[in-house]
């Protein structure tokens, strides 16, 4: 029998902000234990929460995002357990009413994975077990600092698509500026439902949660295990157990953690210190007006309209700072009324931007935003390379100098006897001159020995002292041997 897995997916996103969700306190990610810490954090007798403003916005804009319907009120719930890392007892979320709801996000063409909800919540605190032989010691910095939850339907097929799936996200979450999305430092965190049925059938079979993956590899391996492991199970007429199941990316396996019959009632009702959310369509408006384009549209108009290769577009729509920087200088040589095609002009910049700027930003660490070289001086650059002003090479040198050298890149250019000869009436005469200079050369040539011409344009392009464009003194020569060959 041929199985095939079913597999959603829980995704903790933590916030970019100042401070918590319901307290001034800061939300600062790296500061010794316990100096953010604060009375509402930590539930004291008299403390009231009062939510963050940017937490509702932030949510607003994934939701925008995922094309989520945005819930005109929605309500703050308690959700209670007993755990250390839960000072209060309870920690504020979202149950019945979230703020988002019935979404989808393409993960690639023709696979639309739907967004079920994505509500509001409160980190815990953090448990350390390895710092001290003998006692679990607690780290409340994270306890209130906000997240978002987004809970997929079980639309994913695999691990590599989950894998996808939570790059997608992360992608998204770093365009809207509402998180940096770092799975490694738990700012991405994801636990995975995972469940298998005979191919074909649609009632689903008993599912697994699976935690502890801390990034885009491990929830791939950890998902793809798990699904073998409960094919493996049926097949030997077993059954699967209801159960949570820690990945340990050592052993490459997941173990029980605690059987989902035990789980607790987290007995859930709205939090009687917390009003509603209530987002107006005025402000759902003014929060999609400020809302970036995103990284689908612009792939999109970069192939469709721009015709770049969908390599090129995927490459410069991966990350926000990219995509802008690339916009940019495009609207930068396009104001300079360029006589090259838009998208001649557009593959230009792409060249440049791929090789040049990105190994560079890769090599010194420089993030995009602080790249020494402006978006319009690349525009400079490009139009001189795409006028055959200057030849590859000395694009290349020009592009290192413009590093360091913040004049125009024409004045570098000439400075550095950079700029290309392209006057046919100038280089005409110098590849007269050395033909007549080597008959022998000539001679083989003409009896058939045509590979000999590099030797020709060599020749030529040493007697300049600036760099003669190598086409126009290959199609000169080419032209001249071809006379004298009739």
């Amino acid at each position: 029998m041929v199985y095939e897995s079913v597999i959603g997916l829980e995704v903790h996103c933590q916030l970019l902000t100042a401070s918590k969700a319901f307290s001034p306190d800061s939300a600062e990610f790296g500061a010794a234990p316990n100096q953010h810490v604060d009375p509402v954090s930590l539930g004291l007798p008299g403390t009231l929460p009062v939510l963050n403003a940017k937490v509702i916005a932030h949510a607003v804009r994934l939701g925008l995002a995922m094309n989520c319907e945005i819930s005109e009120r929605s309500i703050l719930a308690r959700k209670h357990y007993f755990y250390p890392d839960l000072p209060k007892g309870y920690q504020i979320s979202q149950f019945e009413q979230p703020i988002c709801a019935a979404g989808h996000l393409d993960i690639e063409a023709g696979r639309r994975i739907g967004i079920t909800r994505i509500h509001i919540e409160e980190d815990a605190g953090k448990s350390l077990h390895d710092q001290d032989p003998v006692h679990t010691l607690l780290d409340y910095n994270r306890c209130g600092v906000p997240l978002l939850e987004i809970v997929s339907e079980p639309d994913l097929r695999s691990g590599a698509e989950a894998n996808r799936y939570m790059q997608k996200i992360r992608q998204l979450v770093r365009y809207l500026e509402i998180s940096d999305g770092n799975m490694e430092e738990g700012s991405l965190r994801c636990d995975a439902n995972v469940s298998v049925r005979p191919k074909g059938t649609q009632t689903l079979g008993t599912k697994t949660e699976i935690k502890n993956m801390n990034s885009f590899r491990h929830v791939e391996r950890a998902i793809d295990y798990e699904v073998q492991r409960q094919v493996a199970l049926l097949r030997r007429g077993e059954s699967v157990t209801h159960e949570t199941r820690l990945w340990d990316d050592t052993s490459a396996e997941t173990f029980p953690m605690r059987s989902k019959e035990e789980a607790h009632d987290y007995r859930y009702f709205p939090d009687p210190d917390l009003p509603p959310i209530l987002v107006t369509e005025a402000a759902k408006a003014a929060i999609e007006e400020g809302m970036p384009r995103l990284p689908d549209e612009r792939y999109h108009d970069y192939v469709h309209t721009l015709q770049l290769p969908e390599y090129d577009a995927q490459v410069l729509t991966d990350e926000r700072p990219v995509a802008d920087y690339f916009e940019q200088a495009l609207e930068a040589i396009q104001s300079s009324r360029s006589d090259h095609p838009l998208p001649d002009q557009a593959k230009a910049l792409s060249n440049f931007i791929m090789g040049d700027v990105l190994r560079t930003c890769k090599e010194k660490e420089v993030r995009m935003a602080d790249f020494p070289i402006q978006p319009e001086r690349l525009a400079k650059l490009a139009h001189l390379r795409m006028d055959a002003t200057i030849g590859s090479s000395a694009a290349q040198s020009l592009f290192e100098a413009m590093i360091t050298d913040d004049r125009p890149p024409e004045v570098i250019a000439r400075e550095r006897n950079l700029i290309q000869v392209s006057d046919r009436s100038v280089v005409h005469p110098v590849v007269d001159l050395v033909l007549a200079e080597n008959p022998k050369q000539v001679a083989l040539y003409l009896r058939g020995k045509e590979s000999i011409i590099g030797f020709f344009i060599g020749q030529v392009m040493r007697r300049f002292d600036g760099a003669p464009d190598p086409k126009l003194v290959h199609t000169l020569v080419k032209e001249e041997l071809t006379r004298r060959r009739s």
